[in-house]
Formats: structure tokens, sequence, C-alpha cells
């Protein structure tokens, strides 16, 4: 098993900037990528930004060159810089880990409790 443990969420102005972090214990050594999914009002749940082992990064078009996300194997940390935001950007945020199997077939089995981000107009 794998826990995830989030911080930094909060309240930010249209236009400001906020950065969530996410620490992960337990079967470290079985987990190939991590990411973070976003939950908004009404909105169906979407993947925000992924990052492999390896470094390969993926995010939605909603975040292309406003968002980064980052690993720190050493520390076990995921992290995601948000800059430019947007009211539309408000939602739960999920910390999430796949195996590499899960990876491929675009799942993640393991979930954090979220940290909600709330941007203002």
């Amino acid at each position: 098993q794998v826990q995830l443990v989030e911080s930094g969420g909060g309240l930010v102005q249209a236009g400001g900037s906020l950065r969530i972090s996410c620490v992960a214990s337990g079967s470290i050594l079985s987990i190939t990528a991590m990411g973070w999914y976003r939950q908004a009002p009404g909105k169906q749940r979407e993947l925000v930004a992924s990052i492999t082992n390896g470094g390969t990064t993926n995010y939605a078009d909603s975040v292309k060159g406003r968002f980064t996300v980052s690993r720190d194997n050493a520390k076990n940390t995921v992290a995601l810089q948000m800059n430019s935001l947007r009211p539309e950007d408000t939602g739960d945020y999920f910390c999430v880990a796949a195996r590499r199997a899960e990876y491929y077939r675009g799942s993640y089995s393991f979930w954090g409790q979220g940290t909600q981000v709330t941007v203002s107009s």
C-alpha cells in the first residue's frame, strides 16, 4: 500500500500562484508515476498533471503553460506549482500514484485525501 498526504491548498486571487505538495509513504518502490487530479464543483474529475519516475510529464490542456509538476524521488514527494490561476481552477486537488501496469492503463490506485484550492475572481 501507498499512503499519500497533500498540503498547501488555500484561497488565492485570480492571477496568483499556489504550490501544493504531496508526501508518499509505504510501498514506494512499486510506484511508476504520480500526479494530481482535480475535482471541480459540478464537473468530472480531471487528471491535471502527471510525472513518471523518469521525469516524463503530461498536462491537461487547460493547465499547460501555467502549471508545473515536479518530483523529488529522494524525498518521495510530488508538487504542483500553479501560476496564473483562474477561477475555473477552483476545486479539490488529489495527489495520486500508480504502479506500472496501472499507469499504462491510465488509472491510479492510490489517492490522497485531497486539498482544496479556491481561486477568487
